[in-house]
This record gives structure tokens, C-alpha cells and sequence, in this order.
């Protein structure tokens, strides 16, 4: 019993299951230290200086076509540049990139077996003691030394 619900009578996909899985891989910290993973190195890619330089491109073309002076309204200004660029697309576009460059190659080696190994652990607890530990990548290490300095 978890939370006064039996897991065994639950089937896979439940919502119920699916909602107590992804609140222990919270309460597991994995969530926190996929964004930290994949934010360490996003700026070094190039969707992500492409959509930066786009974003400044259009801000500054926007910005070219009004005359500053003291009674400029600058939030209103600043919301309207903000609809813009959201409605341009380039938003969504740049995002999907960024995904492609920075999460997926972690998916499968970085993300996948963690959560598998967390998922196990949830449904089946102690299961996971006799299992050979795979060696981890540079990455990895560096992770969990992150996340064991933070405990």
C-alpha cells in the first residue's frame, strides 16, 4: 500500500500510479537535477545562440521604429515587444531546437536508466540491491556528486 492505494491492483498507465511515480521522482530530486544537467550546457549551443541572436535581432529592429522620450510608456512597450516575438513563432521554433541539441542525446544514457532504476526501486523496494551497477559516464559522476553535496 502507498498513500492507502495497492500499486499491485493498479495497472500500468494508471493516473493514479503515474501521479505517485512522477511525485517520488520529485521527492527523489531527479526532475531538479535533469533541468540542472541540461541548463549546465545550454548556452553553449548553438539553437540556443541562434534563437538569442534572433531574439535581439527583432527586439532591436522593433525598437529602431520609436523615438525614446521621458513620457515613453516602457512597460507597455516591453508587453508589446513580449506579444510580438510570441506570435513570431520564432519562440516555439527556437525551443524545439534548444530540446533537439540539449535533452534528447541525454535521454537514453543519462535520463532513462535513472529513472528506471528510481521507478523499480518505488514499485519493487530493496528489489534493486542485487543488481550489477553499471559504470557511470563522466556526467553522471559529476551529477551525483552535485546531488551529494546538496544533501
Amino acid at each position: 500500500l502507498f498513500g492507502g492505494v495497492d500499486m499491485a491492483g493498479l495497472p500500468p498507465g494508471d493516473p493514479q500510479l503515474v501521479s505517485m511515480i512522477v511525485n517520488h521522482l520529485k521527492t527523489q530530486g531527479l526532475f531538479d537535477q535533469f533541468r540542472r544537467e541540461c541548463l549546465a550546457d545550454v548556452d553553449t549551443k548553438p539553437a540556443y545562440l541562434n534563437l538569442k541572436q534572433r531574439v535581439d535581432n527583432f527586439v532591436s529592429n522593433h525598437l529602431s521604429n520609436h523615438t525614446w522620450s521621458p513620457h515613453l510608456n516602457k512597460n507597455q512597450l516591453r508587453n508589446n515587444i513580449r506579444q510580438l516575438v510570441l506570435q513570431s513563432g520564432m519562440l516555439e521554433q527556437g525551443v524545439d531546437r534548444i530540446v533537439a541539441q540539449v535533452v534528447d542525446p541525454k535521454i537514453n544514457h543519462i535520463f532513462r536508466p535513472q529513472v528506471e532504476r528510481v521507478v523499480r526501486e518505488f514499485l519493487s523496494p530493496g528489489s534493486c540491491v542485487d543488481e550489477p551497477q553499471v559504470p557511470l559516464t563522466a556526467t553522471e559522476s559529476k551529477t551525483d556528486a552535485i546531488l551529494e553535496q546538496g544533501m
